[in-house]
């Protein structure tokens, strides 16, 4: 279906904003952006599970680009990682060659976020400048641009909580913010791909099942912060049993609730962490069969249900996780599979495109 085809069935028109002839190289840049979000996210839960994050302690948006290249040069960074209270309380007498190993994961953690910001920037820039997208859609592009900066600004306060005397690892709350502001970009690009066919066509539902797919794109993010707070608080090194914690179905009050005050418990207790993300798994699974029901007999039904075994396969990889006590290899599967179920959910979301068509009965 064509742009401006696709745009006589939305509220909020952007085909005539995008040159056909450009619409072909518009969707490839959208595509490589969205695969390098993903594999972005990837390598930063590769950065968190190998405990890379805080190695580089210096904020330097160019010049950090340059990696050490001497050996006085990977003294003074070796120098300044051990002045870390992370070094201090957890990894004292590590070698040159383990902090080597760190940093490189850090290192190119970062340097992926630099291209990624690249690309954006130079995309933006050229069909823009050509006249290739224009009134809603570029500005719906740069706001895209401004929210990939305020990411990036969001991922130093982050590494910079944990930098502070007595601290070990980063702030929970911000590794959460972290993560949800790159899936809200993710959300992004997927929208504006689906919305110019690069995953096929649209096809009208009712507004009941349009609201449903969004709310479970709505659900599915929440369960990936629930998932960051997780992987902030290290919970998923504790409780690793399903589906009992500690022989217990609902742990007890007094297992939930330790921290003071009461709200600290959902970001900083591991016992509540978990079973949150526990309980958020049931919830949406449950969302996810009601939404493939609904969308019974309409065009809608495929996408619902292939949808929902997205979402079990997604929850059968994050017990199998658990269980294992969160392996490198699974605990990455685990986050990549999140973006990708995350991914399709908006595309199911974008492609219930507004219509007549009746209530399915």
């Amino acid at each position: 279906m064509s742009a401006p085809a696709l745009a006589a069935h939305s509220p909020v028109s952007f085909g005539d904003n995008l040159r056909p002839g450009a619409a072909r190289a518009f969707r490839l840049w959208l595509l490589v952006l969205i695969l390098l979000v993903l594999v972005m996210v990837t390598v930063g839960g590769a950065t968190r599970l190998t405990g890379s994050g805080l190695s580089i302690t210096e904020w330097k948006p160019v010049l950090g680009a340059i990696p050490p290249l001497n050996a006085e040069d990977w003294a003074r960074e070796f120098a300044l990682y051990r002045e870390s209270s992370q070094y201090k309380n957890l990894n004292s007498g590590m070698s040159l060659g383990e902090f080597q190993f760190i940093y490189w994961w850090e290192w190119g953690h970062r340097q992926l976020g630099r291209f990624i910001g690249l690309v954006m920037l130079g995309g933006f820039l050229a069909f823009f400048l050509t006249g290739a997208i224009r009134g809603r859609l570029a500005a719906a592009t740069f706001g895209l641009g401004l929210l990939l900066g305020l990411q990036g600004a969001i991922g130093w306060i982050m590494v910079a909580s944990g930098l502070k005397p007595g601290m070990v690892a980063v702030a929970p709350v911000k590794l959460t913010l972290h993560l949800v502001f790159a899936c809200l970009f993710f959300i992004g690009l997927v929208a504006m791909a689906a919305y110019f066919g690069t995953f096929g066509k649209r096809q009208a539902a009712t507004p009941g099942l349009r609201g449903a797919a969004w709310g479970l794109v709505i659900a599915i993010l929440a369960q990936i912060a629930l998932g960051g707070l997780v992987a902030g608080s290290h919970a998923g090194f504790t409780y690793n049993t399903w589906p009992l914690m500690d022989g217990e179905l609902i742990p007890g009050a007094g297992k939930l609730f330790v921290v003071a005050p009461i709200w600290e418990n959902f970001v900083d207790n591991p016992t509540m962490v978990q079973f949150n993300h526990r309980l958020g798994a049931y919830l949406l699974l449950a969302l996810a069969v009601w939404h493939t029901f609904a969308a019974r007999g309409t065009p809608a039904f495929r996408r619902a249900a292939h949808l929902l075994v997205l979402v079990l396969l997604q929850a059968v990889l994050g017990i199998v996780t658990l269980v294992l006590v969160v392996p490198l290899h699974a605990g990455l599967a685990h986050q990549a599979l999140a973006l990708l179920v995350l991914g399709y959910a908006t595309s199911h979301a974008v492609k219930c495109g507004p219509g007549t068509m009746p209530e399915p009965r």
